[in-house]
């Protein structure tokens, strides 16, 4: 609880002093394993496979990494994320889950900061590109500071949201990592709709929403 509370009032002094607090990058709680004469509760596969049931936006998070001063170079960090969520809408916060094995997530812990990118429809070839693990994700993509944290903002994202970290809590072999809205922001007008509509993930595979005709 202690290491806990520390994180917490480290996360609320980001968002009034000049540059982001220091953020534990993997909080380690006891975690209870099932032990070898134990049934495991849930088969793995099968918890995918009924999960995989629930659609779900795709997003971008990334964040600029300013390196660590002892060998880790600066510079634009990101992944795909598709656990993303609205949290609170006073004070705004949002949240993402990240495995604890990622490292992307260091890099984004390190800024103290982080910008959510969502994605449109025609974009599942840029979301590809930021699921593997080892290469230049970067490469090719254009991209802007985001406002308030200097995150990557993404060409051509129909939303995106520029965050700084608020806390970051255990979920078993994931962070989840809450984010207070510092700036956001979307294309179009509140009485439009995206031709192509956001990118959807359901069952391994991505597509796109359609209404209904009444």
């Amino acid at each position: 609880m202690a290491a806990t509370a520390v994180r917490y009032l480290r996360s609320v002094g980001a968002a009034t002093s000049t540059g982001p607090a220091p953020v534990d990058p993997l909080p380690r709680p006891d975690l209870r394993a099932v032990a070898e004469d134990e049934r495991a509760p849930v088969d793995p596969a099968e918890f995918r496979r009924v999960l995989g049931h629930f659609a779900s936006g795709v997003t971008i998070v990334t964040a600029h990494d300013p390196g660590d001063g002892d060998g880790a170079p600066e510079g634009a960090a990101g992944f795909a994320c598709q656990s993303f969520a609205s949290l609170s809408l006073d004070p705004p916060l949002v949240a993402f889950m990240v495995a604890r094995t990622s490292t992307t997530w260091p890099r984004i812990a390190r800024a103290g900061t982080f910008c959510v990118n969502v994605l449109g429809a025609d974009q599942g070839a840029l979301c590809r590109s930021f699921a593997v693990s080892g290469a230049d994700k970067f490469a090719g993509v254009a991209y802007e500071s985001a406002p308030v944290t200097g995150a990557p903002l993404l060409d051509g994202v129909p939303a995106w949201i520029d965050c700084r970290i608020h806390a970051v809590h255990t979920g078993g072999d994931h962070l989840i990592v809450v984010g207070r809205v510092e700036a956001l922001g979307a294309s179009g007008t509140p009485n439009s709709a995206d031709a192509d509509g956001p990118l959807l993930f359901h069952r391994g595979r991505f597509g796109r929403f359609e209404s209904f005709s009444r």
